[in-house]
């Protein structure tokens, strides 16, 4: 995805960038023939878009340059990929550029606007269409079966962040009222505020208690989407065992400390995306390092950050559970070795490295079937 492999013919090729927004499109043009190169600012309408690459095309052959090849290329955002599924129904070659892959000017207080972009996205693309690499890096198209797949997690993980962010509010409000000790996660938390008193021995205020009862009626309808995504997610599962991904996220959950939450993440996330090495599956959970090199100074700025941030997310916290669950196995043991008697931040430091193998190892797991070394495994269902 870093650099096309297809040869560019300039005199026989239709080049489009789109600038997206939520009211209008600016479309910047390569049209060979066309000395001049056409900038559109039209309504966010996918038929207007379709209609002025055919005006184009036929700009093109009037002044005697047959268009054989018309490429089209946005940047991800919020519009996702519908335009350039639909583009690509239509006949249309369409690309959807990586939006952290573009060089920009590293000028202090750089001019920024729609029309500038479009040529920024312009030079990258073409970059890319002449195989040159570094120039920018394609995003995966992917279907809307697949989209839909990864919906059902992402919710759950939005849903978990509610549940926290509702539960903190209710402490921190009580703690402001000299309240210490009373769990709001408990089933009968809403009957037994009015029971509640402050160190001076008052009830709760009016106003307080009903902003309470509010919360607690939010976190009860939270506890319930929960559950039935959990519960809608296991009954697929287990009526189409070999439907899709589903046999992969059977495979990955037998393995002790990973349940099946974790991993429907992972395999809708990275594991089911066609990567082509250990490199690529580190780097795309953005669990590489970032090297800092000049002359003769050497030094890491840390995690590279540049992958997906739920899998990084993800990955980071079943490292310490695989340290839990998994004390036996090979990575456990290199964990320790490297961590005992070291300093007081080490541990932090090496679980990075520990999820980084780890998700490689789990991403051969499933695709060659090779276990990792000592790890426990659950009995087949």
């Amino acid at each position: 995805m870093s650099r096309s492999l297809v040869a560019f013919g300039q005199d026989s090729t239709l080049v489009a960038v789109v600038e997206l927004s939520m009211s209008s499109w600016l479309v910047a043009g390569l049209v060979p023939g066309v000395l001049r190169q056409p900038l559109k600012k039209q309504g966010a309408d996918a038929a207007a878009l379709l209609r002025l690459l055919y005006r184009w095309r036929d700009e093109a052959q009037k002044a005697g340059k047959p268009i054989g090849r018309i490429v089209v290329a946005f940047e991800a955002g919020r519009d996702g990929f519908w335009l350039a599924r639909w583009l690509q129904a239509q006949g249309i070659e369409t690309y959807v550029i990586h939006s952290t892959s573009i060089p920009v000017s590293r000028e202090h207080r750089r001019a920024k606007s729609d029309r500038l972009d479009t040529q920024l996205l312009m030079r990258a693309f073409l970059g890319w269409l002449r195989g040159e690499p570094k120039h920018c890096s394609m995003v995966a198209i992917p279907n809307v079966e697949e989209e839909d797949a990864r919906r059902p997690s992402r919710e759950h993980e939005t849903l978990v962040g509610e549940r926290t962010g509702l539960i903190n509010r209710m402490k921190s409000t009580l703690t402001r009222l000299g309240i210490r000790g009373f769990n709001v996660k408990l089933k009968k938390a809403a009957d037994r505020l009015g029971d509640l008193r402050g160190p001076d021995g008052l009830p709760l205020p009016p106003n307080t208690l009903a902003e309470l009862q509010r919360d607690l009626a939010r976190l009860r309808l939270v506890r319930e989407q929960l559950k039935e995504i959990e519960k809608v997610r296991l009954e697929r599962l287990q009526q189409a065992p070999q439907q899709g991904a589903h046999a992969m996220v059977l495979i990955l959950a037998r393995v002790l400390g990973i349940g099946v939450e974790t991993a429907d993440m992972l395999v809708h996330e990275v594991l089911s995306r066609e990567l082509r090495d250990r490199r690529a599956v580190a780097r795309f959970a953005g669990l590489t390092g970032a090297p800092d090199e000049s002359g003769g100074r050497r030094r890491d700025k840390g995690l590279a950050r540049a992958g997906s941030a739920r899998v990084r997310r993800g990955m980071l916290q079943l490292a310490w559970r695989w340290l839990m669950f998994q004390k036996d196995s090979a990575l456990a043991q290199w964990f320790l070795a490297r961590t005992v008697g070291a300093h007081r931040n080490a541990r932090k430091i090496m679980v990075v490295a520990l999820a980084r193998k780890l998700l490689i190892a789990l991403w051969r797991y499933v695709t060659a079937g090779e276990v990792p070394a000592g790890a426990r495994l659950r009995p087949a269902a």
